[in-house]
């Protein structure tokens, strides 16, 4: 007999409990009952977590740190769920932001109670540290809920009440009982705001903080504690070792530096650091030889090698060659020299080096709090900020812990940089190095190519000549079928090295990772994830096992290339998230089944049928194979390369195409040469900044990056004028947002608001270039430049030679502007790129090119035999030395240049020298230059301008006129004024960092300020400065002379030209003109304080020069000696980033005054929301949806508003500029 016994109810039955599980899914009675049931349940569950949780979160909040009394509660972050209210209110109240527990309460079906908690990895450590604080309970370890079965039952359960037998309580259903509670603890820390509206969100409270901005009581204590005994590198000892003394100690290092040029710089280094040293002994260098030295740098004291566990290993790599028998199978082949260094001891040696100091354990969320009206943002800058190490650091966490371990778990993030490189100007030298950098450490100290963040750790072997002695004796393979072949073969060495690099001792340690000693002495388990893989194109085809410029090129998505015309449009960016690439394993394996069990060559019909769309090559991919398991998406890691896709790709093919077009209008080469002296005539700007142009630049000969970077930077005024009218303002647009999204996409800080911003200029620069492909490159018939005809005549030849194949013609090809490359498409990838990864500049093969001087440095110094063993030679010389000096810096107490801080000078807005070296003397001044309208009126001018400053009157919006009493009591002792030749700016980035600009009157004179008008149109005024004065002055006003220490610009000043439209709404630089020398304000003197940066100046070439602002002839208006001056001059906005965010207001390190101005000053168009930007810069500007096959174009000037309507079918070369050999050489990295 069963019964319901729900009050109430009176139904009973002689049935099973089947039948009592029907009624009651029925009776009302039942339900409310139960409903009431779960509820006092729920209760007691929360009472009982309430009273185990309690002690540990009242005082200070957290799971993980030792305890702190009477520590205020910081602000929640969010609501926590279940449990989110209740710890709020076990906590004391605070003003300062502390961390929360987040507990989520998963109820699962038809399971027992079970009430996990998973906590972060200090949560083990919490009773290790109760002896210090004896007064407080010593928490748990484990932190999980009491099961069921530990909480006692009340009255109030409805369990309780059934009259039920124990031998039928087993019988009940699962689901009758409290399903399975998943309790959820996360310790998450906000710190508060800086003053620069600054703040981090750690997701969990990190235990070690490099930069010091969180105070060490909010850092969380983890277990074992600090390690008291030092693991000094092995064998390693401080200087003089391994040298007899230190003068030899000196010498050898200044000889192992890393160059082999005796330069002026490289000779005074061995005077100030060797000869001048106080150690330095000349006794010491009797019997001194050289290679003795050496081979005590290679050798310790008893002959032998000085081991490292990072140290070089050399080792062969073999192949199979297909031989398309099945048979005999295939055929090994052996390369030797592969040299490498084991991973994992490379980051044990990282972990050691003095640089761990400055690694970021735990990421974080860097977030930015806008003073214009208090909205929050993310901010976008290093890896260790990046969705991707905080998705790792999230999936880490939720991996079982290591049986008996407790210690904290954290990555070391690996980013890798490989490229090929020529070793000499001249031969065939080159080597293929593997670099590995820690995006632990910040990206501005890992762009320094001597911090010694850049880790050497292999060489990677090229397919040898010999193979040919192989695969020419295989029969029935066709001359493109052997191509297919050599390719596979080069496949597989690289994927073979892969293999042997990744080997067994690297995926223990990711799978379970590394016990290190950090470098605050405190051990932890460290795990290697790999986020990032920099490379060109070629190498990134190799990594991702695909064909080289296939029918599916992109290594990151399948979109056809057939599909990359449609740049930009809805479905473009659409197939770039709905088609990512995924490995296709299966295919593979058996592809390579066909080829090497059955005999099908390479390039056969069934393996490329078995391979199917996708552009997949017969290669096994090792990253897929080996750190697929670990989260590794081998695509995602291939991250755009931005000098070799943009600035040597995408910029380089349209400026190629610009000139083609120059050539093939009426007097083309008259146009190129206007062209190349107009770039001979911009103006420098900067420390290197922008750079003089070489002579002619349209002939693009041996041009690095950096070059092509400032000829787009300086591009706009010098193409003005050249082009037809109705083609000249479609380049001018496109020639604008190129650099506009050139400056956006190479920012080394991005908010989400310069995110959008950065995806909606790329939707308005691909509208562009199809607009310049459709109208103005169809107008013309562009024949290849004579470079590019000769270039192909040497390479017919030189192909004729061996194949005997005829000459080529002597006539020049068409070429067609082409924008079905990869490169063209890679420009999309830019904003999610550096949503997941952080900026470019983290990741850009920018610095993987700067380590190839150290190897090329090297290469002089060896015997061109075995040069990549050779390398490593020397590499390992500079590494012995290096960690010897580091040594020898930590037992004497020395400060690493990564934590030195920053010079004091640039805390100060500017500085000017206070020598007295060029006096003037008014009088003897204004006699001298007699007759020059600079001079007109300068003592009354000058004598105003030091009331102004002495009475502190507002200077910018004062009209005041002074009486000659009040001049008179300006007193200028001996009327003299000291000259100096330059002064510095000091300024803040809008990334934070300080920099400088360096103003010059004779070469780097023009100035930027703010506006001084109430309502202005443009936030700034512009000024070229004539002269930098210091002066003593006395004012005598109250009848007691004061005296002061002035500092004085004296100034030209410019002003913006009316009627002309300028900004981003119409794609235009602002254009300005000197002030006419009748204007009293033609001239005056400025206060350096209100400069805020230098201003780059670039002459409207197509205005011409004239006198319309000075008479004719020479005048200190004019430094450099012309006898008139350019008309009109455009304000070079895309200098550098810095600058473009100066004409924006999403600059989020300038002051917040500065923003305000700028935005106000723009537009209605311009006046978007710092948040969603994606609403549009021009609304004419619109992207067409899937259906259109061309969108509306718009020439942003003002009387051009109406579309023009084409197809939108590309019209391809034959050979497309885009990707034709570039010269990959640069200087230096112009961040």
């Amino acid at each position: 007999m069963v019964a319901c016994d729900s009050p109430g109810c009176s139904w009973e039955r002689t049935t099973d409990n089947r039948g009592l599980a029907r009624h009651r899914a029925s009776c009302h009675f039942y339900k409310r009952t139960s409903a009431l049931a779960n509820r006092k349940r729920r209760d007691r569950i929360k009472e009982v977590v309430v009273s185990n949780l309690a002690p540990r979160l009242c005082t200070t909040g957290i799971s993980a740190v030792r305890y702190v009394r009477d520590r205020p509660r910081l602000e929640p972050i969010a609501n926590c769920g279940l449990f989110g209210s209740m710890t709020r209110e076990l906590c004391s109240t605070s003003s300062v932001v502390e961390p929360q527990h987040r507990l989520d309460v998963e109820n699962q079906q038809d399971n027992p109670i079970n009430m996990d908690s998973e906590m972060d990895d200090n949560s083990g450590n919490m009773g290790d540290y109760h002896d210090t604080h004896s007064e407080e309970p010593a928490p748990s370890r484990g932190r999980i809920p009491r099961p069921l079965d530990d909480i006692e039952h009340s009255h109030d359960d409805h369990f309780d009440n059934l009259s039920i037998p124990s031998a039928q309580m087993g019988a009940l259903p699962a689901r009758s009982r409290i399903q399975r509670v998943l309790l959820i603890l996360r310790d998450t820390l906000q710190t508060p705001f800086s003053s620069l509206g600054l703040c981090r969100l750690y997701p969990r409270r990190p235990s070690f903080e490099p930069d010091r901005f969180i105070p060490s009581s909010l850092l969380a204590k983890t277990s074992p504690t600090v390690v008291q005994e030092t693991n000094p590198a092995p064998n390693v000892f401080a200087p003089p070792y391994p040298f007899p003394n230190m003068t030899i100690y000196r010498l050898m290092s200044w000889m192992n530096s890393g160059s082999h040029l005796i330069s002026e710089n490289k000779v005074s280094h061995l005077v100030r650091d060797v000869i001048m040293a106080e150690d330095f002994d000349r006794e010491h260098l009797e019997h001194f030889s050289v290679r003795r030295s050496l081979q005590e740098l290679d050798k310790d004291e008893k002959g032998r090698k000085i081991n490292f566990p990072d140290d070089w290993i050399e080792t062969s790599v073999t192949i199979d060659i297909p031989t398309k028998s099945k048979e005999d199978g295939p055929q090994p082949y052996t390369i030797h020299g592969f040299h490498y260094r084991p991973l994992v001891e490379v980051i044990r040696a990282a972990f050691a080096d003095v640089q761990a100091r400055a690694f970021h354990l735990l990421p974080f969320q860097r977030l930015w709090k806008d003073p214009l009206d208090g909205h929050q943002e993310r901010i976008f800058d290093e890896l260790y900020t990046s969705d991707a190490w905080l998705e790792a650091q999230d999936s880490l966490q939720r991996l079982p812990k290591e049986p008996g371990c407790s210690l904290e778990r954290v990555i070391a993030g690996m980013m890798l940089f490989s490229d090929a490189t020529h070793l000499a100007n001249f031969g065939t030298a080159k080597a293929w190095p593997l670099y590995m950098y820690f995006g632990n450490l910040t990206k501005y100290a890992r762009s320094c190519p001597k911090s010694g963040a850049c880790h050497l750790v292999g060489f990677l072997p090229s397919l040898p000549d010999s193979v040919k002695d192989i695969t020419s004796r295989l029969s029935g393979i066709s001359k493109s079928g052997m191509a297919s072949l050599h390719a596979h073969c080069r496949r597989q060495l690289f994927h073979s090295c892969w293999d042997i690099l990744l080997d067994d001792d690297f995926l223990s340690a990711c799978r379970h990772g590394i016990v290190l000693k950090c470098a605050d002495g405190v051990a932890r388990r460290v795990f290697p994830r790999l986020f990032t893989y920099s490379a060109d194109y070629p190498e990134k085809v190799l990594i991702a096992t695909i064909k080289d410029m296939g029918l599916c090129p992109c290594p990151r998505c399948l979109t056809p290339k057939r599909l990359f015309n449609s740049l930009g449009l809805v479905s473009d960016m659409k197939s770039r998230l709905t088609n990512l690439r995924v490995y296709a394993m299966s295919k593979v394996i058996q592809a390579r089944d066909f080829i090497y069990r059955y005999g099908n060559t390479v390039d056969g019909t069934k393996v490329e049928h078995t391979l199917g769309e996708g552009s997949w090559v017969p290669v096994l991919n090792q990253f897929v194979a080996k750190l697929g398991p670990f989260g590794l998406d081998p695509f995602r890691m291939l991250v755009v390369d931005f000098m070799h896709e943009c600035e040597l790709g995408t910029w380089k093919g349209v400026f190629t195409h610009l000139i083609r077009l120059l050539y093939a209008l009426p007097q083309g080469s008259e146009l190129v040469a206007r062209l190349d002296s107009r770039f001979r005539q911009v103006p420098t700007f900067g420390n290197g900044v922008i750079r003089r142009f070489s002579d002619n630049t349209s002939e693009m000969k041996r041009l690095a990056a950096r070059d092509f970077e400032d000829m787009l930077q300086c591009a706009i005024p010098i193409f003005e004028g050249l082009f037809p009218t109705d083609h000249d303002a479609v380049v001018q647009s496109l020639l604008y947002r190129f650099a506009q999204w050139h400056a956006l996409a190479k920012l080394r800080l991005h908010s989400e608001s310069t995110v959008k911003f950065l995806e909606e200029t790329f939707k308005q620069l691909s509208q562009k270039l199809r607009k310049f492909r459709d109208v103005t490159c169809a107008a013309f018939n562009t024949l290849e430049l004579p470079r590019e005809k000769a270039a192909r005549q040497r390479r017919a030849a030189k192909l004729g030679e061996t194949n005997g194949t005829p000459p080529e013609s002597s006539g020049a090809r068409i070429k067609m502007f082409n924008l079905s490359t990869y490169k063209f498409h890679a420009m999309g990838d830019y904003a999610t790129t550096i949503k997941l990864f952080g900026t470019t500049d983290s990741f850009t093969t920018q610095i993987g090119e700067l380590a190839h001087r150290a190897l090329k440095a090297f290469y002089p110094l060896t015997s061109k035999i075995d040069t990549p063993g050779q390398l490593a030679k020397h590499e390992r010389r500079r590494r012995v030395l290096r960690r010897v000096a580091e040594v020898g810096m930590s037992s004497s107490g020395g400060q690493s240049q990564v934590d030195s801080p920053p010079p004091t000078s640039l805390e100060q807005h500017h500085y000017i020298a206070t020598n007295r070296n060029n006096p003037i003397e008014l009088f003897s001044f204004l006699r001298e230059h007699d007759g020059d309208p600079a001079v007109k009126n300068f003592l009354p001018r000058l004598k105003d301008h030091i009331l102004y400053r002495l009475q502190e009157l507002d200077v910018s919006y004062c009209d005041h006129s002074f009486t000659d009493e009040e001049r008179n009591s300006v007193i200028i002792p001996n009327n003299t004024v000291y000259s100096v030749q330059t002064m510095q700016i000091h300024y803040t980035t809008y990334d934070f960092r300080r920099e400088y600009d360096t103003i010059n009157p004779r070469s780097h004179g023009d100035v930027m300020v703010l506006s001084g008008e109430t309502a202005p149109s443009h936030p700034y005024w512009y000024a070229r400065v004539l002269g930098v004065f210091h002066m003593e002055v006395w004012l005598n006003v109250t009848g007691r002379p004061v005296k002061r220490h002035l500092e004085v610009l004296w100034v030209r000043w410019l002003a913006t030209l009316q009627n002309y439209r300028s900004g981003l709404s119409h794609a235009r630089l602002p254009k300005i003109a000197f002030v006419e020398d009748s204007d009293p304000d033609a001239f005056g003197f400025l206060d350096p304080g209100q400069v805020i940066r230098g201003s780059h100046l670039i002459p409207a070439f197509s205005s011409g020069r004239g006198i319309n602002s000075l008479r004719y002839g020479k005048s200190l208006a004019r430094p450099g000696g012309e006898l008139d001056d350019w008309e009109e001059h455009y304000v070079g906005i895309f200098v550098d980033r810095d600058m473009f965010l100066r004409y924006t207001h999403f600059g989020v390190g300038h002051p917040a005054k500065l923003r305000k101005i700028t935005r106000d000053c723009s537009e209605p168009a311009v006046q978007i929301d710092a948040i969603d930007v994606a609403g549009g810069i021009n609304n004419e500007d619109e992207v067409a949806g899937d259906d259109e096959g061309y969108v509306g174009f718009d020439d942003e000037v003002e009387d051009s508003d109406e579309d023009d309507v084409s197809s939108d079918e590309d019209s391809v070369g034959e050979n497309d500029g885009d990707d034709a050999d570039s010269n990959d050489e640069f200087d230096d990295l112009s961040f």
